[in-house]
Order: structure tokens, then C-alpha cells, then sequence
């Protein structure tokens, strides 16, 4: 082997073994003082997550006004950085800006549009900042998600600011939270809680059905041509679930499973859909050939065959 071919062979050898060394290196994780943790909700089929890291009180004053040496930062611009704060200083003055969490700044994520406080925040992921005061907090998405701390953030990169009311307690909660909850069908509550202060916001999705149903589509459309589950699945919900404009679509839906595979959960579905839609002969019709679809798959029509002979009598 030539002196040439040793020397390439030992640098790529060596470059090997430094890409080796740094991907070893990238997948070191270490025990943090402020832990990392999520709080995920769903609200109908919108995703709301939450990720951060969990300072402690640990025995420190964590709110009050900055000290008269911390004066020099101007505005709003953030005093969360351990590695200067004066000895006697809070950990969270009022009127800065906080990444309100600890490490990482917090990120906020929602899968579909959703209304803050009643103020709309796009899909997407956003860092989630806090200004807070003694009597009024204002909470920051900022459009930079992915950042640390709120060292470098940059208002003008803000989505959406909203005000809220800070609630005192007298309950010492030692590790800061965030959790969601109450939740109804189409809303949720989020709270900060820290200290003896918990912060609340409403997270709500003002038309579910409509969210479900443009997902719906798409779903179905995306469907293999082989699928006959997913448009019925997707028409039932549409049939049962959604308003009465949305009947059309689920029937055509049924009517794409009926196509692609004759079973009798989607000839039973299309016959219900029918009896609600009034067209009773069509629908009796239509469930006779369901009730024999359905003994020659080997499958329990009993409940069915109840529920249309109460269409026959009338007392359904």
C-alpha cells in the first residue's frame, strides 16, 4: 500500500471515529436542577401541549419589584439570568419579562386554531412568555418556539398577547405546575401555578364540529382505495354528530364505503341515516339487506333487527 493510500485511509478512519465521539457525546443527559415536564389536552380533536421545566422555590422570595441596581435594564427586557442577579434580588421582578419555567423558555403548542382568552392564537408552536405584575400578568406567544430562556426574545415577534388576573392563595406549591383542567367539550382551563400564585388562561375551540370535519376530509381523502372503514367512520360521526348541513357528506361517505366493500355495518349505517332523514320505505329496504349481509359475515344483527322492526310498528 503506498504511503498516499495508508494516509487517506487513516483519515477517514480518524473521521469516523471523531463523528462517533461527537454523536456519543450529543446523547449525554445529565439530572437538571429544574426538571423538564409536559401537560398535553385534547379539546374535540385539537392537540394543546405544554412543555417546560420546573424551577423550585427552595426557600427564596420568587416575586416583588427589582432592585434599585437592577434598574439599568430598561423596559421589559428579562432579569432571569442566575448568573448575574444581585444576592437579594427576587427571581421573578415584576414588569420583566420571564420565560416562566426554567432552562428551555416554555413552549406552547396547538394543533388547530384556538381562541385565548377569547383572542385567537393560529396553529403552531410558540414560546410562552409571562410579564408579570403584582396585579396583572400578561402572557406572551411568541412566534420564536424554540429559544432559551427569554434572553433573546424579541417582541416583535409576538403572536398574541393576552392579560390576565393572578390569583393569591395561601397554599405553598413548592415546584411550578402547569396543568389543565376543568375542561369541558370545547375548552379548557390552563394555570401557572407557582409559590402561592395561580395564573389562569382559557384555551377554547369554538366550533369543534367544524374542526372535526375538515379533518375528516381530509382523512378521507388520503384513504387507500381498498379502505372502507375510514369513510365510515367518518360518516357516522358526520351523521350523529355534526349539524344537519353536514348529513350530505356523510352519506356520500357511506355511500364510498358501501362502494369499495358491502358489509353490514355500512349498509345498517345508510339505512339509519335514511329513516332519520325520513325516507322510511328507502331505509327498510335497505336494512333487510343489511340484516342478510350481516348473517351471511357472520355477525350480530340481533339489536339491529330491533331497532327496525320499531320502524316497522311505528314505535320508533
Amino acid at each position: 500500500m503506498s504511503a498516499l493510500k495508508r494516509l487517506y485511509t487513516s483519515c477517514v478512519v480518524l473521521a469516523v471515529l471523531l463523528t462517533a465521539v461527537v454523536s456519543a457525546s450529543a446523547q449525554v443527559r445529565v439530572p437538571r436542577p429544574s426538571q423538564k415536564a409536559s401537560v398535553m389536552q385534547t379539546i374535540g380533536v385539537t392537540d394543546v401541549t405544554i412543555t417546560y421545566s420546573r424551577p423550585g422555590v427552595k426557600g427564596r422570595k420568587i416575586w416583588g419589584d427589582p432592585l434599585p441596581e437592577q434598574a439599568n435594564v430598561q423596559g421589559e427586557a428579562t432579569l432571569d439570568n442566575q448568573n448575574v442577579r444581585p444576592k437579594d434580588a427576587v427571581i421573578v421582578p415584576w414588569g420583566h419579562v420571564w420565560r416562566t419555567g426554567a432552562n428551555e423558555a416554555t413552549m406552547f403548542e396547538v394543533t388547530d386554531e384556538v381562541l385565548i382568552n377569547g383572542q385567537k392564537l393560529p396553529a403552531g408552536s410558540y414560546s410562552l412568555h409571562t410579564i408579570p405584575t403584582k396585579d396583572e400578568w400578561t402572557i406572551v406567544f411568541n412566534g420564536t418556539a424554540n429559544q432559551w430562556g427569554s434572553f433573546d426574545y424579541d417582541p416583535k415577534k409576538d403572536t398574541l398577547r393576552v392579560k390576565v388576573k393572578p390569583q393569591w392563595g395561601n397554599e405553598n406549591t413548592e415546584w411550578l405546575q402547569y396543568s389543565i383542567d376543568p375542561v369541558t367539550d370545547n375548552s379548557a382551563r390552563v394555570n401557572i401555578r407557582w409559590e402561592k400564585i395561580t395564573v389562569p388562561f382559557t384555551v377554547e375551540v369554538p366550533d369543534v364540529n367544524s374542526v372535526t370535519m375538515t379533518k375528516l376530509r381530509s382523512t378521507v381523502a388520503a384513504a387507500k382505495p381498498d379502505d372502507w372503514r375510514t369513510p365510515l367512520q367518518a360518516a357516522n360521526y358526520a351523521l350523529q354528530n355534526a349539524s344537519a348541513a353536514d348529513d350530505e357528506e356523510g352519506l356520500a361517505w357511506l355511500d364510498r364505503s358501501i362502494k369499495v366493500k358491502t358489509t353490514f355495518q355500512n349498509l345498517s349505517a345508510k339505512a339509519r341515516a335514511l329513516y332519520k332523514a325520513g325516507k322510511k320505505q328507502e331505509a327498510l329496504g335497505l336494512a333487510d339487506q343489511a340484516i342478510q349481509q350481516g348473517k351471511t359475515d357472520k355477525v350480530d344483527t340481533s339489536n339491529f333487527e330491533k331497532t327496525v322492526a320499531g320502524w316497522k310498528s311505528g314505535s320508533m
